[in-house]
C-alpha cells in the first residue's frame, strides 16, 4: 500500500482485515434468543450511514411478514409512541455515542422503556455497549475519518441479524467470499480521472440512485461523497428520483445507478438509464448487465452481501476521485467530527 494514501484511502485498503476480524465470531447466544422472539414490533434506528445499513434488514422483515419498522433515531426521538414494551428495538451506531442513541437511551431509561434492545457499534466501552441488552461488537477496528470499515462490518453484522430473525444459519463462507470480492474491487477499480470528468462538467450535478437492498448503497454513497469530496451528491431510492429531481437530467448530470438490489425482471432502472443518456446526462452503473450509453463500473458479487460490500466500495473510491478533482483531502472533516455528538 502506498504511504502517499491519506487516512481515509488507508481505511478502505484495510476494509478485509476488517471483516476478516469477523470470520469466526457470529452473533451469542443471547443475541440469537432475542432475535428470535415474537415481537409485536421491530424498531431499526440509527443515524446516517449507520440508519442506512439497516435498510435491507428492514426488507427482509417485512417481506416476510414482519411488522418493523426502519426510522433514524432524530424522527424516533420525536415520535416515541411507536415504541412500546413489546418492541425490540435494534439500535445502530458506529461510535455506539452519537447524539441522538445516547438520548434515546436515556429516554428510554427514564420511560416505560421498550421490550429489549440490541446495541451495534465498534466501541466496547460506548454508551450502547453498555446499556443494550445485548451488544453485537462490529470488530472493525478504529477509523480515522468517514465511515469505510464500520460500514461494511455492519453490513456483515445486519446480515446475520436478518438471517437470525428468520430462523436461516449464517455462513462463514458467504463472507469469505464477499471479503475476496472486496479486495477484488478495491485493487482493480480504476475510477481515478472520473472525478475530472464529473466536475469539469457545466452546471455540475450528482446524484446516486439504488433499487432495493441497494437504495441503502445510493443514500450511503450521496452521504460519504458530501463528506470525504465536499461535492454534493444526493441519494435517492428507486423512482423518487423520477419525482421533482428529474429536471436536474441533462447534460451536467452524473447519475450513478445501483441496479444489484432490484428484483428479477424490474426495468425501472434500466428505463431511467435510458432518459437519463437521452437527455445528455452522464449515466455510470455500479454492476449489473451493461446498458447502451452508460459506462459500466463491474463489481463481483458472489452473494446479496457482497453485492452491497463492493458497491459501497466504489462508491468510496469515486469519493476519493471526486475529492482529488475538487482539490479537498479525501475524507478529511472541515466542519464536522468523526462522532456527532450535537442534537
Amino acid at each position: 500500500m502506498s504511504t502517499d494514501l491519506t487516512p481515509f484511502e488507508r481505511d478502505i485498503h484495510a476494509q478485509p482485515v476488517a471483516l476478516e476480524d469477523l470470520v469466526g465470531h457470529p452473533l451469542d447466544h443471547d443475541a440469537r434468543a432475542l432475535l428470535g422472539r415474537s415481537w409485536d414490533r421491530v424498531v431499526l434506528t440509527g443515524m446516517g450511514s449507520s440508519h442506512y445499513v439497516a435498510l435491507p434488514t428492514w426488507r427482509a422483515l417485512v417481506g416476510a411478514g414482519r411488522a418493523a419498522w426502519a426510522v433514524d433515531t432524530g424522527d424516533l426521538l420525536e415520535n416515541p409512541g411507536l415504541l412500546t414494551p413489546d418492541t425490540l428495538l435494534v439500535a445502530t451506531s458506529q461510535s455506539g455515542a452519537s447524539g441522538e442513541v445516547v438520548e434515546l437511551l436515556d429516554r428510554i431509561g427514564r420511560g416505560p422503556g421498550v421490550g429489549a434492545t440490541i446495541g451495534v457499534a465498534e466501541d466496547t466501552s460506548s454508551p450502547l455497549a453498555q446499556r443494550a441488552d445485548v451488544f453485537v461488537p462490529l470488530r472493525s477496528g478504529s477509523e480515522a475519518t468517514v465511515s469505510t470499515k464500520s460500514y461494511l462490518n455492519s453490513l456483515v453484522a445486519q446480515s446475520r441479524i436478518t438471517d437470525a430473525f428468520l430462523g436461516r444459519t449464517s455462513t462463514d463462507a458467504v463472507l469469505e467470499a464477499t471479503i475476496s470480492d472486496v479486495e477484488e474491487v478495491i485493487e482493480r477499480t480504476d475510477v481515478s480521472g472520473l472525478g475530472e470528468q464529473v466536475l469539469n462538467l457545466d452546471g455540475v450535478r450528482v446524484a446516486a440512485i439504488g433499487k432495493g437492498d441497494s437504495a441503502a448503497t445510493a443514500l450511503y454513497a450521496g452521504l460519504i461523497t458530501k463528506e470525504s469530496s465536499k461535492v454534493p451528491m444526493e441519494g435517492y431510492v428507486g423512482g423518487e428520483f423520477r419525482h421533482g429531481p428529474y429536471e436536474l437530467a441533462g447534460i451536467g448530470l452524473t447519475a450513478f445507478l445501483y441496479p444489484g438490489g432490484a428484483p428479477d425482471g424490474d426495468q425501472t432502472l434500466p428505463a431511467l438509464a435510458r432518459d437519463l443518456v437521452a437527455s445528455g446526462a452522464t449515466v455510470y452503473a455500479v454492476g449489473g448487465e451493461p446498458m447502451p450509453g452508460v459506462h459500466t463500473l463491474a463489481i463481483p458479487t458472489s452473494s446479496g452481501l457482497s453485492a452491497l460490500a463492493t458497491g459501497a466500495v466504489v462508491a468510496q473510491l469515486v469519493a476519493v476521485s471526486l475529492a482529488r478533482a475538487n482539490d479537498v483531502v479525501p475524507g478529511a472533516f472541515l466542519y464536522g467530527s468523526k462522532v456527532t455528538t450535537a442534537l
